[in-house]
C-alpha cells in the first residue's frame, strides 16, 4: 500500500486552522492585563538559548552559514525590541505592582511572523535553501525576538518603577 502525499493546500488549511485557533484564544487573553515579574523575565530566553545552543551543537553550522546565523540573530533582536514596543506596561501607584498587556499590533506581528515561517518552511526546498540552515536561522532569529523583547520590557518597567518611587 502506498502512502499518498498530502497536497499543499491541505498544509496550508491545517496551518491556518491552528494559528487561528491560538489566535482566538490570545486575543482572548489580550482583553485583561497580566503580572508583570521582572525577576522572571530572563527564565524564558535562558531556556530558549540552551535550546539553541543545544541544536548548533547538534549541527554545527560552516563558514558563511555563521553570517546569516548572525543577521537572523540582530534581525530578531531589532524586530523583538519593536514588538515589545507594543507592550502596554502599567505601574499601580499605591502597590508599585507591575502588569502587563500585549496590544493587537504585538499581535498582528507575532501572525506575520508565523506566516513568514511557514512559507520558508514550505517552499525552502523549491528555493534552493538547505532546510538544516532555514531551521538554524529562523531558530536564531526567534532567539534575538524573544531576549530582545524580554530585555526592552525589562528596562522600561525599571524605569517606570524609578520614577515611581522618586515621585
Amino acid at each position: 500500500m502506498h502512502a499518498h502525499p498530502m497536497p499543499a493546500w491541505i498544509s496550508y488549511l491545517i496551518t491556518a486552522a491552528v494559528i487561528g485557533i491560538v489566535l482566538m484564544l490570545r486575543v482572548r487573553g489580550m482583553r485583561r492585563a497580566r503580572r508583570l515579574r521582572l525577576e522572571q523575565l530572563w527564565i524564558v530566553p535562558a531556556i530558549y538559548g540552551v535550546l539553541t545552543l543545544w541544536i548548533l551543537y547538534q549541527f554545527p553550522p560552516h563558514g558563511a552559514k555563521w553570517l546569516w546565523l548572525a543577521v537572523a540573530l540582530a534581525l530578531g533582536a531589532a524586530l523583538g525590541w519593536r514588538r515589545a514596543a507594543y507592550m502596554r506596561i502599567t505601574i499601580d501607584p499605591a502597590t508599585h505592582a507591575l502588569n502587563q498587556q500585549a496590544s493587537p499590533a504585538a499581535l498582528v506581528f507575532i501572525v506575520v511572523l508565523i506566516l513568514l515561517r511557514q512559507g520558508l518552511r514550505y517552499e525552502a526546498p523549491a528555493l534552493g535553501l538547505d532546510i538544516m540552515t532555514v531551521t538554524d536561522v529562523l531558530v536564531v532569529f526567534a532567539l534575538g525576538l524573544l531576549a530582545a523583547t524580554r530585555a526592552e520590557m525589562f528596562l522600561r518597567a525599571r524605569r517606570m518603577l524609578a520614577m515611581a518611587g522618586a515621585v
